[in-house]
């Protein structure tokens, strides 16, 4: 069994991402909303068996890199491409109560909370203010949809409610170096 598959006891396990914070937000600036994308996204849905395979391909991907969980609503650029669906009590707005002072989880204290890591991979990537914004409750509807789709279809905007100045990472450039 793999530590980003759920365990015997049916809890999703967090995952720590397989790439670095700088070369994921660097790859993201490779599939940022464009015409091209919106275009492509529309052709896909198009056709269900071009969907199906299209988002086998992303499940695939995200699933090996992330521990992505394909809720449909992906918080990657705004987590530190750290996935929060991997966290036991799948909390999108930050650690539970019960995370170690070691940054151990608490359901499983073997491995480091999924928050913890998304917040050193956020600041490591200089993007520590994405984690000010707060993640709307998932629409459970788009599991196991893609989520390249929903974002290049604009079905992303509105799941961040910022704070202050604060955008999510998806509309502002796509910079590598802290603020």
């Amino acid at each position: 069994m793999s530590i980003d598959s759920p365990g015997s006891d049916g809890w999703p396990r967090p995952a720590r991402p397989r790439l670095g914070a700088r070369l994921t937000y660097a790859l993201h600036a490779l599939l940022a909303e464009n015409t091209l994308y919106r275009r492509l996204a529309g052709a896909i849905e198009r056709h269900p068996r071009a969907y199906r395979w299209f988002t086998a391909g992303e499940r695939a991907a995200k699933e090996e890199l992330f521990g992505c969980r394909m809720c449909g609503q992906c918080a990657l650029p705004t987590t530190g491409y750290a996935c929060p669906m991997t966290c036991p009590k799948q909390l999108r707005n930050g650690p539970c109560g019960g995370v170690s002072p070691t940054g151990a989880c608490e359901v499983h204290p073997e491995l480091r909370c999924v928050w913890v890591i998304a917040y050193e991979r956020a600041e490591q990537g200089g993007h520590g203010a994405d984690l000010d914004l707060l993640q709307r409750p998932i629409d459970h509807r788009q599991w196991g949809r893609s989520s390249w789709v929903n974002y290049w279809q604009g079905r992303d905007e509105g799941l961040w409610a910022g704070t202050g100045e604060a955008r999510p990472l998806l509309r502002r450039e796509l910079g590598l170096t802290p603020r």
